[in-house]
């Protein structure tokens, strides 16, 4: 059932819809974090003194333009682990079109249903970006106690924190909450193991842009599956 919900998914990744919301959603990122580094070069600039007087050295005016360039260098670095949980943040908004996608070209004959309200959107993504970032800092600061564990550890907690916000997500637009919470119980192994599956990319840079998408695809075939097999 999960490889089946999963190869599908992949395939969903390439029609048009789905790569205009990752194109979306890194797109937003880039501009954000583009944003920030002239953000942070101009308030450095501005804290730092264009000129200063040095012992031995006398006048120096270079100061400022070193401060500077030294803080987009830094933002750059940093760059590249707030990258996927701000894209994964901004492509959350998203979602629920990548669910309706799938329904429209595998699941034709569902009930139609109304609009989310936008409120709801964000609040979606607020959670699921919090649940990507409180993921790994956990799982970054349990590394030191339990080295070896460590990938073990970040699987097996972004693979819960995952699934469980991916089906939520998935499950609530069909079913009432608490029949979501009875599905999700009924097949919690199920739905961790393929969190897992999603998890496992997740440390990969670039590739882990694309597990938002991927995992809203892989979830919405498995919810159907598990309805239907019900």
């Amino acid at each position: 059932m999960i490889f089946t919900a999963f190869f599908r998914a992949l395939g969903d990744l390439f029609t048009p819809r789905a790569i205009k919301i990752l194109a979306k959603g890194i797109g937003l990122t880039l501009a954000l974090l583009i944003a920030l580094y002239i953000i942070v070069a101009k308030l450095v600039g501005w804290l730092v003194p264009d000129q200063i007087m040095l012992p031995l050295i006398g006048e120096v005016t270079w100061l400022s333009d070193l401060a500077s360039g030294g803080s987009v260098l830094i933002m750059m670095f940093l760059s590249v682990f707030l990258m996927a949980p701000v894209a994964s943040a901004f492509i959350g908004l998203f979602l629920e079109e990548v669910a309706e996608e799938v329904e429209e070209r595998h699941y034709p004959n569902l009930p139609p249903l109304s609009p989310k309200p936008f409120s709801q959107s964000v609040e979606e993504t607020i959670r699921f970006f919090g649940t990507v970032l409180a993921a790994n800092l956990i799982a970054l600061m349990l590394l030191p106690f339990f080295f070896f564990m460590a990938p073990f550890i970040f699987l097996a907690m972004n693979g819960y924190l995952l699934s469980r916000e991916f089906f939520q997500m998935v499950a609530t637009r069909r079913m009432a909450p608490q029949a979501a919470r009875a599905l999700y119980l009924e097949n919690r192994f199920t739905i961790w193991t393929a969190g897992v599956l999603m998890a496992i990319p997740l440390s990969i840079p670039l590739l882990n842009l694309v597990i938002p998408v991927l995992g809203a695809a892989s979830f919405t075939h498995l919810f159907h599956r598990m309805t239907g097999q019900r």
